[in-house]
């Protein structure tokens, strides 16, 4: 499951699991923003739910451009496709119902924010073209070599993305959760009931007490 930085009423803010960022971190970073409930279209949500989860994603857009070195005069491509998850060999594994998996019953909203370097190496993210992605047999492959966002960018994103939902768009403190840094892997993470000694659930799991992500 994607790692979660942040969360409010419109939604959460999410890190890629590790091996499958779409775009390393070197050339844009990606995140993830999901809306506050699962859908399988953007249409299922209720007017507020839709509202709120495009602030969030404004807002995470905007806090990558004005936090991110790598994106300097650069820009965010917003890309909510699903398509990987109708493939034949996605779980679950076959083809689904009547023969062909349908979005209805196997897609689920989340939008990826894609950052664009002007400086991008990656082929696959050169600047001024489209995007280029694999298929799906391909995509761990290929994704492998995309480093995610660290600690300190992520927190500087998630402090952003709060002052501006705040201050703009008039969230209140009741409308955002509280969030916190891990004690071990530093990344901003959201305070629950749950955490142990202030870790986050990715460290919390840890029987050693190290983060995957480190």
């Amino acid at each position: 499951m994607p790692r979660t930085l942040f969360t409010c009423v419109g939604g959460h803010l999410a890190l890629p699991d590790q091996g499958a960022a779409l775009v390393g971190r070197e050339d844009g970073g990606n995140l993830l923003v999901l809306p506050p409930r699962e859908v399988w279209e953007r249409g299922e949500l209720t007017p507020a739910e839709l509202t709120h989860w495009s602030f969030l994603v404004a807002v995470a857009g905007q806090a990558m451009l004005r936090t991110l070195p790598q994106l300097d005069l650069g820009c965010i491509n917003y890309f909510e496709a699903g398509n990987w998850a109708l493939n034949f060999a996605a779980e679950p594994h076959g083809p689904g119902s009547g023969g062909m998996k349908n979005a209805p019953e196997h897609r689920r909203v989340h939008m990826h924010l894609l950052g664009r370097s002007r400086t991008a190496t990656d082929p696959s993210w050169q600047w001024g073209e489209a995007p280029k992605f694999p298929d799906y047999a391909y995509r761990k492959v290929w994704a492998l070599k995309h480093k995610l966002l660290n600690a300190a960018e992520c927190k500087q994103i998630v402090a952003e993305a709060e002052r501006v939902l705040r201050g703009r768009y008039g969230f209140t403190a009741q409308q955002i959760s509280p969030w916190e840094t891990c004690t071990a892997c530093e990344y901003p993470m959201v305070i629950t009931p749950q955490q142990s000694a202030g870790r986050c659930a990715e460290c919390g799991d840890q029987s050693f007490g190290v983060c995957y992500l480190e």
